[in-house]
């Protein structure tokens, strides 16, 4: 049976579009910009998955580019952190590049665009530049410099450069159209003076690039195909556009802009603005924290690769921005962690209970799969003795019918080992239960085969031999936000819906196999949800991070 063909989306459209047009294939590339600003974070998954699909689907190579052009805000921690990220994805691409690597070129083209009466030297402030632009719909108002004799700017350009001039001081802005509907088009600044050290070209330029100059050009450079972003950057495309205008040279190709929606997520922030704050003011430990919706903070959180992006290609490629339910993120996260994650035995909040008939010096190992749903993940054996712990609230003394856990007087069955039944408690002073007595039938274990390890019980609850018990730190992570949109109302403070509950770390013990987890694979800790070993572990003190409850509720359209 042939295998039906997905429909394309908008963008491959578009390539389709060009191929049929006659443009060769062999002169596709596409190339994921990030700027070394921040952490990469759940939205620009989007882009990632976009870009370097493209290049899969039609073997094309892809750049990773760090669009490097403000020494202010990027650090080369960012730039080691997007490989890292990208790396994990498992994506590879094709060239490592910046935009500071054509510096060079795009300072010349400058020069040549002054000369050419294209751009001019203005020696006002910021603020009464961007007073002069008026709005949309009224004519701005030129520049007193705009009409400076270009051998004035190329001499005040030059001196820009070698840093004779302080910050401010002036500018240099493209000459374009400043009655033009579209304010990008309204004399943009090309190039400011910065005195700040860059992180890869160190003190060598005084004067930096504008995001909207270099970004095109680069690009060109690059001979980016298609350079696909975000909608915000829908109305600068006029202005890629003329500033390709300006460089373009026959034979070469011919890179076009196209834009896509960004992908918002409930109970998550995007902006790296708001997510500096967070790691700023101390909101969460850093920027891979697990709370964090950056891709570091939830491949520490414990989620997978082929979950993000599962979720991304439900999600699609629109033109049009929505709010994604951060459920379906967690549905794709479980689905995936179902089928790879081993199974194990872990109590978070342990009472103790020891089985009264069972033979004091004695204990055994018993076998259990690592994941039913793989068929090649095997089995091990966990021990098992008389004194045993279970979660606090897998018992009660008295219940109703619809409590299918241990109570007084009622049975259940230990996963993989035998039914027992309780028979009395101990307390504290303050009432509280320490110990659980219980009997249990030496026939019932199993996998024994015997009539009675067939006999149903309606409870099964997960254990940890006391003996053997491994004490572990878990971290029960939640939603770092109280409400599903924080930034949505611009009157409020975002930091003021954080989830004062969205950590919380308890001492629990584990069966002893989790004394040789690997830090970062996942563990299903048995009728409790999905965790993860932190890297904050040590040998004296595993960690583990929740990454998902079991329970899946959410049914995705």
């Amino acid at each position: 049976m042939e295998e039906e063909k997905k429909p394309l989306n908008f963008i491959e459209q578009i390539i389709e579009d060009d191929l049929a047009n006659g443009f060769k294939k062999e002169n596709l590339r596409f190339r994921f910009p990030p700027e070394p600003n921040g952490y990469l974070h759940i939205g620009h998954t989007k882009a990632i998955c976009i870009n370097f699909g493209l290049g899969q689907k039609y073997n094309a190579p892809v750049n990773l580019r760090f669009d490097d052009t403000n020494p202010e805000k990027e650090e080369q921690e960012f730039v080691d952190a997007i490989k890292a990220d990208i790396d994990w994805l498992g994506f590879e691409y094709d060239k490592e590049v910046y935009a500071s690597d054509y510096f060079g070129q795009l300072y010349e083209w400058a020069v040549q665009m002054i000369k050419d009466g294209k751009a001019y030297v203005d020696e006002q402030p910021s603020e009464e530049i961007t007073a002069q632009r008026k709005n949309p719909f009224e004519e701005g108002i030129e520049s007193p410099f705009r009409n400076r004799p270009a051998e004035e700017s190329l001499a005040l350009f030059e001196k820009m450069k070698n840093g004779e001039f302080e910050e401010g001081a002036m500018s240099l802005r493209a000459k374009i159209d400043m009655s033009s509907p579209n304010m990008n088009m309204r004399d943009p600044v090309m190039y400011r003076i910065l005195k700040r050290p860059h992180h890869r070209t160190g003190n060598q330029w005084k004067i930096y690039p504008m995001y909207d100059w270099a970004h095109g050009e680069s690009d060109y450079i690059e001979q980016v195909s298609h350079s696909l972003c975000s909608l915000e950057f829908e109305n600068h495309r006029p202005l890629y556009d003329w500033y390709l205008d300006q460089v373009y040279e026959e034979n070469t190709v011919r890179n076009k802009q196209r834009e896509f929606a960004r992908m918002n997520v409930t109970y998550m922030i995007t902006s790296k603005r708001k997510l500096q704050r967070l790691v700023a003011e101390k909101a969460v430990t850093g920027w891979d924290d697990p709370r964090m919706p950056t891709i570091s903070g939830l491949r520490r959180l414990g989620y997978t690769p082929a979950a993000i992006k599962n979720f991304i290609e439900r999600v699609g490629v629109a033109k049009r921005e929505n709010l994604i339910e951060i459920q379906l993120l967690e549905h794709f996260v479980r689905e995936d962690l179902n089928k790879v994650a081993t199974r194990v035995m872990a109590v978070v909040d342990p009472v103790k209970l020891i089985i009264e008939n069972y033979p004091e010096n004695e204990e055994e190992l018993l076998d259990t799969e690592n994941n039913p749903e793989d068929e090649n993940a095997g089995s091990r054996e966990i021990p098992f003795s008389r004194e045993l712990y279970i979660e606090r609230e897998d018992f009660k003394e008295e219940a109703n019918k619809k409590f299918f856990r241990l109570k007084l007087g009622g049975e259940v069955r230990l996963k993989s080992a035998y039914i027992i039944k309780a028979e009395h408690v101990e307390k504290d002073e303050n009432g509280e239960i320490t110990t659980i007595f219980a009997t249990y039938d030496p026939k019932s274990k199993s996998g024994s085969g015997t009539e009675e390890s067939l006999r149903k019980v309606k409870g099964t609850l997960h254990w940890v031999s006391a003996k053997h018990a491994l004490p572990v730190e878990v971290r029960i992570y939640d939603r770092l936000f109280t409400t599903p949109q924080p930034d949505a109302e611009k009157e409020t403070d975002f930091l003021n819906y954080l989830n004062p509950d969205s950590l919380k770390i308890v001492q629990g013990f584990a069966e002893p196999s989790l004394q040789h987890a690997e830090t970062g694979r996942p563990y299903q800790f048995q009728r409790i949800g999905y965790f993860t070993k932190d890297r904050d572990s040590t040998g004296e003190n595993p960690v583990f991070n929740r990454t998902v409850t079991l329970k899946d509720s959410f049914k995705p359209e």
